[in-house]
């Protein structure tokens, strides 16, 4: 079973992005999400659990969801009405093959960049 594990870095203040709210989807085609499990970004910008586990681990489509504009908020920084991003869609696909995916987000509240790291 592969494992998963993202990075959360706040590029508009230079810091981890610590307390971001991020789901864990599942999709099969032609079918609605699935949501396996929300985590919260710990003082590192990382999680502490187990995003996917035996149980919930399938071969597929994944999305995580990071909720930026509410992080953003909590920060005080002045967003403007609508926010310009309020959540972050990173879609990708798991396979056995490589054990593991980490996937982290660059963020600030007007762009992001996600890649597939190592």
């Amino acid at each position: 079973m592969p494992s998963l594990s993202t990075h959360v870095l706040d590029l508009h203040h230079g810091i981890p992005a610590q307390n971001v709210k991020i789901e864990l989807f599942y999709q099969q085609e032609n079918e609605p999400k699935e949501l396996i499990t929300t985590v919260i970004t710990n003082s590192d910008g990382r999680c502490d659990e187990q995003m996917v586990t035996n149980e919930n681990w399938r071969q597929g489509t994944y999305e995580l969801v990071f909720h930026v504009s509410d992080y953003y908020k909590a920060k005080n920084v002045c967003l403007p009405t609508p926010n310009f991003l309020t959540t972050v869609p990173v879609r990708f696909n798991m396979t056995e093959s490589p054990s593991h995916y980490h996937v982290p987000l660059l963020v600030t509240p007007w762009g992001y960049q996600v890649y597939r790291g190592s």
